[in-house]
C-alpha cells in the first residue's frame, strides 16, 4: 500500500440550481465527500494505492459511499460498521464564482466511532504514507484511535501527514481544535493548512507569525493561500506557486484536490515546486467542476494542464 488515509467519509448534496440560494434549492446531485474520502478517491485515480481506514454505519447511505470507494480501486477492507449511526451530511450552494455556502449535519456522526484495532495500526505502519485530518480529533473514541494512528505511523517510518481541515460544527471552540492538532505535531512531518487554520494550531492570527512559530516543530509546512496560490516551508526555504487560472464552477474541494495532487508528486520523490505544480493542478481541475470526489481528476489529466499552463 503506498497510502492509508484515517478520516470521515461523508454523504454531499450539490445543488443543481447554480445561482438560487440554498433555502429555495428543490434538486440537488448526491456524492461522496468528507476530506479525507476526497483525497483516498483523488490519490487513487492518480495511481496510487490507497486503502482507508473510516466508520460507516449499515444504512443505504454508507451502501453508496462505500461503494463508490471501491469503484474508485480504493481499499476499504478497513472500514468498520457501527449500526445504528448515520455519515454525516453536507448541502451546497452553487453561486459561482465565490458564494458556496453549507449547511452541515454532523450529530452523533459515524465516523467518530471509529474505533482502531490493532489490525488497522498494523495495516497503516505498512503503508509509505500515513495521512489523517483535524476533524478526526473532534471526539472520542475516532480521537484516540487518532492519535495511535498517528503515534504508530510514525514509529514506523511511514511519512506522517495532517490537513487540519477545521469544520466549526465538529468544535466547542476554535482553542480546542487549535489545541488537539498541537498535541498531534510531534507525529506530524507535513502539516496543511489555509491561514485560519494554521493560526489556529499555532494560537494567534497573522499568518506570518503561525508560520514562525510552526516551521521549527513541523518539517513540511504547506500554506494553502487560497487565490493567491500556495506556499511551503521546508529546510529553512520557502516555495511559492500561484494557482493555476480556470472557470470555477464551485471552489468546494480545492483544498482535497490540491493535497492528493501535492502528496502524489511527493509520492513519487518529486521535487517541491514540481509537486505544487501537481496540487495547483489538480486543485484547478476540482473547482472547473461540481463536486469533490467525482471531480477528482486523472493523472493525465494533471499532466496536461501542466503542460499548457508552461506554454502559456
Amino acid at each position: 500500500m503506498d497510502v492509508v488515509v484515517l478520516g470521515r467519509i461523508g454523504y454531499d448534496l450539490y445543488s443543481e440550481q447554480p445561482h438560487v440560494p440554498l433555502p429555495q434549492v428543490r434538486r440537488f446531485s448526491r456524492y461522496l465527500g468528507g476530506s479525507s474520502a476526497n483525497m483516498a478517491v483523488g490519490l487513487s485515480r492518480l495511481g496510487a494505492r490507497v486503502g482507508i481506514i473510516s466508520c460507516l454505519g449499515d444504512d443505504s447511505l454508507s451502501e453508496f459511499l462505500l461503494s463508490f470507494l471501491e469503484s474508485q480501486g480504493v481499499d476499504t477492507a478497513r472500514v468498520q460498521r457501527a449500526p445504528g449511526y448515520l455519515p454525516s451530511l453536507c448541502l451546497t450552494e452553487v453561486t459561482p464564482p465565490d458564494r458556496f455556502p453549507q449547511v452541515f449535519y454532523r450529530h452523533e456522526a459515524v465516523d467518530i466511532q471509529l474505533r482502531a484495532s490493532e489490525e488497522d495500526l498494523d495495516c497503516l505502519s505498512r503503508a509509505r504514507m500515513f495521512i489523517t485530518n483535524g476533524t478526526s480529533l473532534c471526539m472520542s473514541p475516532s480521537r484516540e484511535s487518532t492519535y495511535r494512528a498517528l503515534e504508530r505511523a510514525k514509529r514506523a517510518g511511514c511519512r506522517v501527514v495532517l490537513d487540519v481541515d477545521y469544520r466549526a460544527m465538529s468544535w466547542e471552540s476554535p482553542e480546542a481544535a487549535g489545541l488537539a492538532v498541537r498535541l498531534a505535531l510531534p507525529f506530524v512531518d507535513v502539516l496543511i493548512g489555509n491561514q485560519l487554520e494554521l493560526g489556529l494550531v499555532a494560537g494567534c492570527t497573522e499568518l506570518d507569525e503561525a508560520v514562525a512559530k510552526l516551521r521549527s516543530r513541523i518539517p513540511m509546512l504547506v500554506s494553502k493561500l487560497g487565490a493567491e496560490g500556495t506556499r511551503v516551508w521546508q529546510d529553512g526555504e520557502s516555495v511559492f506557486l500561484p494557482p493555476y487560472q480556470v472557470e470555477v464552477v464551485t471552489t468546494i474541494g480545492a483544498g482535497d484536490g490540491f493535497a492528493s495532487g501535492f502528496l502524489f508528486a511527493q509520492l513519487q520523490g518529486l521535487p517541491v515546486e514540481e509537486s505544487l505544480h501537481y496540487g495547483n493542478a489538480a486543485a484547478a481541475i476540482v473547482v472547473s467542476r461540481l463536486s469533490c470526489s467525482e471531480a477528482m481528476p486523472t493523472l493525465d489529466e494533471v499532466r496536461e494542464i501542466i503542460a499548457r499552463q508552461r506554454r502559456n
